[in-house]
C-alpha cells in the first residue's frame, strides 16, 4: 500500500501549489474530483474534455513532480430525482476524460432514488419498521440496479476497469453488505472504496468490514472519526453541521485522533487490508475543521506511515 491524496483538502491552493505540499510530503499520488459534490477547485472538466493541451498540462503538472494521477472523483447522488440526470452526465463526462488521461479508476457514490415516479426527494431507509419501509427500500434497489447495469456498460467501453463505490451514509451503499449487494447484480467491475471514517459513526467496524470485502476493495480513503461524549444523548445520527463542532455528537478529525492510541487503529486497518487483498492507495481526505489543511495531511502522512511501517 501507498499514502495519497485527494486534493479538494487544499482546495484553498491552486493546482500546482496543491501538488507542490503534497509531493514535499513524499506522497507518490493523487486522486481529483471532478464536480457534483465537489467544486472542483483544481481542473475545468469541460475544459479537458475539449482540450489536449489542457490535458497534456495537467499531466505535465504532476509528472514533474513525481505524482501519479490514481483516481478521478465524480462523487455525488446520481439517481437524485430532480438533479440526477446532471450527476450523471458529470460521472460519465469523468469517465471520458479519464479515457484519455490513462485513469482507469472512478471514485463514486451509489446514489440514492426516489422510491415513486414524482418524488422530489429520496428517502434514505434505515429500519425495518413501519413494514412499508421494506417495500420502498427494494423499489429504489430495482431502479439503482437497472441504473448502474447501463453505467458498468459505459465504464467498460471507456476502459475504466475499476468503478469503486464509496460506503457512505444517505446513500443505498452504505456498508459492506450493500456493497457487495451491488457488485453481485451489476458484476465485478464496481467495488468499494471503503471510507472508514463514515463506517465508524454509523457504529461499523472498519476492520471486519474490510475482512467481508476481501477482493472486492478498490480504493480506501484515509480519514478518521471521533465519537463524542454527547452521543450519549445525542445518537449517532447528527444533523448539527459539521462547522457546529462542539454540539455535534461525532467529528471527522485528522488520522490518528479518531481512537485512543492513535496510530495503533490504523495500523489494525492496514493489516485487514492487506488480509483482503488490498495493495493500493490510503488516499487521505481532509475533512477536519479544527486544523489547517497543510497540518492535518502533514500529521496524517505521519500516522499513515508508522502505521506501514509495521
Amino acid at each position: 500500500m501507498h499514502i495519497g491524496f485527494i486534493t479538494d483538502g487544499l482546495a484553498h491552493l491552486s493546482l500546482p501549489d496543491a501538488l507542490d505540499v503534497v509531493a514535499d510530503l513524499g506522497v507518490t499520488e493523487v486522486e481529483i474530483a471532478t464536480g457534483n459534490w465537489s467544486s472542483a477547485p483544481h481542473v475545468d472538466l469541460p475544459a479537458l474534455l475539449d482540450s489536449a493541451d489542457r490535458r497534456d498540462e495537467l499531466t505535465e503538472q504532476l509528472a514533474s513532480r513525481g505524482l501519479r494521477l490514481g483516481a478521478l472523483n465524480a462523487s455525488g447522488n446520481v439517481l437524485h430525482p430532480q438533479t440526477g440526470s446532471e450527476q450523471d452526465a458529470v460521472a460519465r463526462d469523468t469517465m471520458r476524460l479519464a479515457a484519455h488521461l490513462g485513469v482507469d479508476t472512478i471514485v463514486m457514490m451509489s446514489g440514492l432514488p426516489a422510491v415513486y415516479p414524482g418524488d422530489r426527494v429520496a428517502p434514505w431507509i434505515t429500519t425495518a419498521w413501519p413494514r412499508e419501509n421494506g417495500e420502498h427500500l427494494e423499489r429504489q434497489w430495482a431502479t439503482a440496479t437497472e441504473y448502474w447495469r447501463g453505467l458498468v456498460e459505459f465504464a467498460r467501453d471507456q476502459g475504466i476497469r475499476r468503478i469503486a463505490v464509496e460506503t457512505h451514509g444517505d446513500q443505498l451503499v452504505y456498508n459492506a453488505p450493500t456493497a457487495l449487494r451491488l457488485r453481485e447484480a451489476v458484476g465485478d467491475l464496481v467495488g468499494a472504496n471503503l471510507d472508514p471514517s463514515h463506517l465508524m459513526w454509523m457504529g461499523a467496524d472498519p476492520v471486519a468490514s474490510a475482512r467481508a470485502l476481501e477482493g472486492a476493495i478498490y480504493h480506501v480513503h484515509a480519514k478518521d472519526t471521533r465519537i463524542e461524549p454527547s452521543v450519549a444523548t445525542r445518537t449517532r445520527l447528527e444533523t448539527a453541521f459539521f462547522t457546529e463542532r462542539d454540539a455535534r455528537a461525532w467529528n471527522y478529525v485528522t488520522l490518528g485522533q479518531g481512537h485512543p492510541g492513535g496510530v495503533e487503529f490504523w495500523r489494525e486497518f492496514c493489516a485487514a487490508l492487506a488480509a483482503a487483498g488490498y495493495d493500493g492507495v490510503l488516499s487521505i481526505e481532509h475533512e477536519d475543521v479544527a486544523l489547517t489543511p497543510e497540518a492535518g495531511l502533514t500529521a496524517s502522512v505521519d500516522v499513515l506511515r508508522a502505521a506501514l511501517a509495521e
